[in-house]
């Protein structure tokens, strides 16, 4: 009787402890598995998760980042659904967004051409054709708003002086955060893309690492969650 109290007891306080460390370092044609995470979960019981919950390893955090680029770059890993802003000695912010869904996906190096904040949306008349297929009548443009698939704040990606018609923007979908969900995209939770927004000016430089290995050499190594800077806000 005792030894069953015991195992009750223990099952009563168990902890669950998840703790993304994702190891990646992106070259073209870089061999399949370069890009790799490891997550150690320990639980009891599965619980099933609300559309509107985030897990927990995509929530804004501090971590020991070690790349060749410099501080102020983004760095935007469309496999793992990180975006890190690079703050210099060994450390970055992450982000948890949502990317492309298959056949949307890309890569790249571009920049940020201009910003704005509760952007109002025109889609793309090929996406209006896309979806008036299947039933969907998209407006030509929506004001900006809570209702407005770019959130709170948008940073509108260039290439050459020309805009790639892809955004770093918010959403009022959470849910789809660590999802393949968009159509190019690169969304984020509306806190944080206010959170980047502040801190990633015209001109920022970001690398989007993902299909055709398009973003050239880059390499990155996220070690993992940087308690104290996460805690106390150290960076910013």
């Amino acid at each position: 009787m005792r030894k069953h109290a015991s195992l009750l007891l223990a099952a009563t306080f168990a902890v669950t402890a998840i703790m993304p460390v994702t190891s990646a370092n992106a070259f073209p044609g870089a061999p399949k598995g370069s890009q790799v995470e490891t997550t150690s979960n320990v639980t009891l019981v599965a619980q099933p998760q609300s559309k509107k919950q985030v897990a927990q390893k995509y929530k804004r955090s501090k971590v020991r980042f070690v790349t060749d680029q410099a501080p102020g770059t983004v760095i935007v890993d469309t496999n793992n659904k990180y975006l890190y802003y690079v703050e210099g000695n060994n450390r970055a912010t992450r982000y948890g967004i949502g990317v492309g869904r298959d056949g949307f996906g890309w890569s790249g190096v571009v920049k940020v051409g201009r910003k704005a904040e509760w952007p109002s949306w025109t889609p793309p008349a090929e996406m209006r054709r896309r979806e008036a297929k299947k039933g969907r009548i998209l407006p030509v443009v929506q004001e900006g708003g809570e209702d407005n698939p770019l959130g709170a704040r948008a940073l509108y990606l260039y290439k050459g002086g020309q805009d790639t018609i892809f955004r770093i923007h918010g959403t009022n979908q959470p849910w789809t955060i660590g999802q393949n969900m968009s159509s190019g995209c690169i969304r984020m939770m509306n806190k944080d893309v206010e959170h980047l927004y502040a801190r990633a000016d015209v001109g920022t430089k970001v690398i989007v690492v993902g299909p055709g290995n398009k973003q050239g050499a880059i390499s990155y190594n996220d070690r993992g969650v940087d308690f104290l800077g996460t805690l106390f806000g150290f960076g910013g």
